[in-house]
């Protein structure tokens, strides 16, 4: 039983220790800052997610007025004052609702641009939201046109409808914009660097250095010639032949996140297994083969 109790008072006083080192304080803080970033991450989530299905649910509402604008300017014949006063009030409900929706989408571009969200999907349908919102534009110009012709031409409307397609172009060209941006990011969040040769080869690079009787082989040191190595898209490319029967990296990459294949020649080649893994230390991947 003493025993027992004296094992007891250590436990206890090794968590109590434990809890007031530096190691577990740095741990919760670090814990505490994810957890903020991640509730942060899902209300910005949320509050997209919330806007998108207004949108979806404003062009809904469009798609209805729009219908009915199109029987009505398909059915020839004379309009009486309850139809005009109907097809006024559906136009000024789609130049309206247009009008919002264009700039809701521009706040979802600044807010998935200003998030820490990194989502295709995301991305995809704003797109789609944006394409779909100068498609109704151009329809309702053309109904506008139709109407006009029958003598129903809605003056206050005539303006506003104007205005929305110059800024439907504007935003257009500001969404192609913001696309090539998020593209040249992304293709640059995944771009790596490889090269291989032998020890001498490597050296004439200056991307080996040292490496005699009493000095150890130093990797990338300032100077090192970067026109030599490759870039790839480390989300595409897994498997890299080096035409060699032997091989050795000399970059810094963990271990068991690759491995090497040998071929039916005998020559080598590098198997990436955990792209993440292996790419975390470093973009530039250098290989020494002989």
């Amino acid at each position: 039983m003493k025993k027992v109790l004296l094992f007891g008072v250590c436990a206890i006083l090794f968590v109590s220790c434990g809890e007031h080192s530096a190691e577990y304080k740095k741990l919760k803080a670090e814990t505490d800052s994810l957890k903020l970033e991640h509730a942060k991450n899902i209300e910005e989530l949320d509050d997209m997610l919330t806007m998108m299905n207004e949108i979806d649910a404003d062009f809904q509402a469009i798609r209805d007025a729009e219908n009915y604008l199109t029987i009505q300017q398909a059915g020839g014949g004379e309009f009486n004052q309850s139809k005009r006063e109907q097809i006024r009030q559906n136009m000024q409900l789609i130049t309206e609702t247009l009008e919002k929706n264009k700039e809701q989408i521009s706040q979802l571009e600044e807010k998935l641009k200003n998030s820490g969200v990194q989502s295709a999907a995301f991305k995809k349908t704003i797109d789609r939201l944006s394409a779909e919102l100068d498609q109704k534009a151009v329809v309702i110009a053309s109904l506008q046109e139709d109407l006009a012709k029958k003598n129903i031409r809605i003056q206050e409307l005539d303006q506003q409808v104007a205005t929305l397609a110059e800024d439907v172009e504007a935003l257009a060209a500001t969404a192609a914009v913001q696309s090539q941006k998020l593209n040249q990011q992304d293709r640059e969040l995944n771009t790596a660097f490889y090269c291989f040769g032998t020890s001498k080869e490597l050296k004439n690079q200056n991307i080996l250095s040292g490496g005699g009787l009493f000095s150890r082989t130093r990797v990338l040191q300032e100077g090192f010639n970067k026109d030599y190595f490759i870039s790839i898209d480390i989300r595409e490319v897994r498997e890299i032949p080096l035409f060699a029967g032997k091989a050795k990296i000399k970059s810094n990459h963990p271990e068991g996140s690759y491995d090497f294949g040998k071929d039916q020649d005998g020559n080598l080649t590098l198997r990436i297994k955990d792209e993440k893994s292996f790419w975390s230390l470093g973009r530039y991947l250098v290989i020494e083969v002989g």
